[in-house]
């Protein structure tokens, strides 16, 4: 069966759906309604958003049960109900949770491993507000009477459960201790007292492959004889350690050069197929392992230079799904074979703009430092290079995410379509380049970062695409603590700025919501040195009532419950004192995706483009009044 999420203007909420694989394969599949949230809303008279479902059919079994995630209203927060995907039902007094940042992790079906705020009233959590101990639940057992396997410390960032089903049907089970946003201690709970994998703290515990476990590393690590770097993918035998409790033999399976990163494995029945960025484009390997030639890689063809994904993979299946999109490609779905090697496309959905004419170019800027900074830039073939074309640049900038090329029919219906160019920047602090490219622009080198997106933006003016006057930028979380320094530091530069669901007081961020885990990436305000770098770029204390500010576009939610929405407000406060225009704009619900649904969301981005036209488009008149 094929399962995926759909909405529509009938199913706002969306439906949770599937159909055989043959029927899929059509060109109108038949599909089978699982679970219908707009119903169950209604039902229950609640904002139902669906984050996800966990579903797990253990060897021998005859039935899948799954723990269905709903948040009210798109918080990070939900509960998580016991559904059988058999019967499309919610298990009559089967296991439910209370509201809360969560995490769980089945071992057979009548036990599970649980993380969550065990007092109700947020004393259980860590100061990020995560779970702070993993517990073992059982079936007709009070939430509040499963035992304790292992218990953090409030200042962890989280502790979440973990579960794994080897080749063998053997469960292993344990909890992944989170002591900042980039380290992490992975204990093995299931063989009785906690024991912690020897492994670097700053690095990711992957899938298993034919009895291989699978490591990325975000920092160098020597092994006997054996110096391994940070980016690379590594494996041992996860039988030997399991036996001997000892680390075995480590083999280098994958070295990324300075211009690729690791994603991730994913590992079907025939396969382990590694994605990673190459050149910040996506690319697919097959991951083969021989006892003379060690690891191999082999290339899986795609249809061009995109953005490339791992779909779907299961170790139970021979089906691999590939999902590939561009800036002008929407997105598809390819079949993998394992047999032959060779991918064939199945799906597209369809175009949602006229690409016709639009072409896209890879460009570097030189920032401040010498470093080069790839961007994209989209637009009509044949612009006139004279500084008139209007502009969007959008940046993000940290947590070693990467931006790629990915395709958007609201940039391309709303912007590139009424001949706007669209450019995206992969300044540091991403992972475009792997993990140093991430932590050159950690706490103290963060200017590194801005220095970075003001370069794209200078190069942009310099080669004659736009002029200050029509060139905007956006970006959201972090990318709104981009957009608020982009404010402070170089008001002259921009035009417009959307500044979504964003950071903005610096002084104060790890005391409001998620914001402790965020330490190790900005800096820790209490620590008088760290402190002094912050107050140099925190946009909400560098606010000066004299400057000459771009209109900017406050966007937020009230239910965000990640990155608070007084953020905003307090930055909002400050130009309205100053008697600076300023739009703003606060959805109830959205959770920090600021829109719970399609409506939502749709409104959302056509305020935001509506804005962009009006600032950076040639306008008769009236632009400058744009925030009164």
């Amino acid at each position: 069966m094929v399962y995926n999420f759909w909405q529509d203007e009938t199913n706002v909420r969306g439906l949770w759906r599937r159909t055989t694989l043959e029927s899929y394969k059509t060109d109108e599949p038949e599909w089978e309604t699982v679970l219908d949230f707009d119903k169950l809303s209604a039902d229950e008279d609640k904002n139902w958003v669906f984050k996800g479902s966990n579903c797990f059919k253990p060897q021998g079994a005859d039935k899948t049960l799954c723990f269905v995630s709903l948040s009210d209203g798109g918080k990070d927060a939900v509960i998580n109900r016991e559904f059988d995907l058999g019967t499309k039902a919610f298990v009559d007094d089967g296991f439910v949770t209370d509201e809360a940042k969560q995490g769980l992790a089945w071992i057979d079906h009548d036990t599970v491993l649980v993380g969550t705020d065990w007092g109700g009233d947020g004393s259980t959590l860590t100061e990020s507000g995560y779970p702070s101990s993993v517990r073992l639940w059982k079936r007709g057992e009070a939430l509040a009477d499963a035992a304790e396997l292992y218990a953090g410390q409030a200042t962890d960032v989280g502790v979440w459960p973990w579960s794994s089903e080897l080749d063998d049907g053997t469960m292993i089970y344990g909890a992944v201790e989170a002591d900042t946003f980039f380290t992490s201690t992975y204990w093995l709970l299931s063989d009785g007292e906690p024991f912690a994998f020897p492994i670097p703290q700053k690095s990711s515990l992957g899938s298993d492959y034919k009895g291989w476990q699978f490591i990325t590393l975000q920092e160098d690590w020597t092994v006997g004889t054996e110096d391994f770097k940070t980016g690379d993918l590594v494996a041992f035998n996860l039988q030997q350690f399991l036996d001997t409790k000892e680390l075995p033999q480590v083999d280098l399976v994958f070295r990324a050069n300075d211009r690729q990163a690791v994603n991730g494995v994913s590992v079907s029945k025939s396969a382990a197929l590694l994605s990673i960025n190459d050149n910040v484009a996506g690319k697919i390997l097959r991951l083969e392992h021989d006892d003379t030639a060690g690891w191999t890689t082999t290339d899986v063809s795609l249809p061009g230079t995109g953005q490339a994904g791992i779909a779907f993979a299961d170790e139970d299946e021979e089906t691999v799904f590939i999902n590939y999109e561009g800036f002008l490609s929407p997105d598809s779905l390819l079949t993998f074979d394992a047999a032959t090697n060779t991918t064939e496309a199945l799906k597209s959905l369809p175009s949602k703009f006229d690409a016709e004419g639009l072409v896209v170019h890879q460009k570097e800027a030189t920032s401040k430092d010498g470093t080069k900074i790839p961007y994209f830039v989209v637009h009509r073939d044949g612009i006139t290079l004279d500084g008139s074309t209007p502009t969007l640049l959008y940046g993000y900038g940290g947590f070693e995410v990467s931006m790629r090329p990915s395709y958007s029919g609201g940039v391309g219906r709303m912007w590139l379509e009424r001949g706007g160019a669209y450019v995206l920047a992969n300044i540091r602090g991403g992972g475009e380049f792997g993990p140093s490219w991430h932590q050159a622009g950690l706490k103290g080198n963060r200017q590194r970062i801005y220095d970075d997106f003001i370069a794209v933006g200078e190069d942009l003016i310099e080669i004659g695409v736009t002029k200050p006057e029509h060139l905007g930028i956006m970006g959201g979380s972090n990318g709104g603590l981009l957009m608020g320094v982009m404010i402070t530091q170089r008001p002259d530069l921009w035009n417009a700025v959307v500044v979504q669901v964003p950071l903005l007081d610096m002084l104060r961020y790890h005391k409001l919501l998620a914001g402790a885990s965020w330490v190790d990436e900005y800096g820790n305000p209490d620590i008088p040195e760290e402190r002094a770098f912050l107050e140099t770029i925190s946009p909400y204390q560098n606010f000066d009532a004299s400057a000459d500010y771009p209109v900017p576009f406050f966007v937020t939610s009230t239910k965000d419950d990640r990155v608070h929405p007084g953020h905003a407000r307090k930055m909002a406060k400050l130009f309205e004192d100053a008697n600076k225009p300023f739009l703003y704009y606060e959805n109830i619900d959205g959770g920090h995706s600021a829109a719970a649904n399609q409506k939502e969301r749709a409104k959302r981005t056509a305020l935001e483009f509506s804005y962009l036209y009006d600032r950076l488009f040639p306008q008769d008149a009236g632009s400058e009044d744009a925030g009164e």
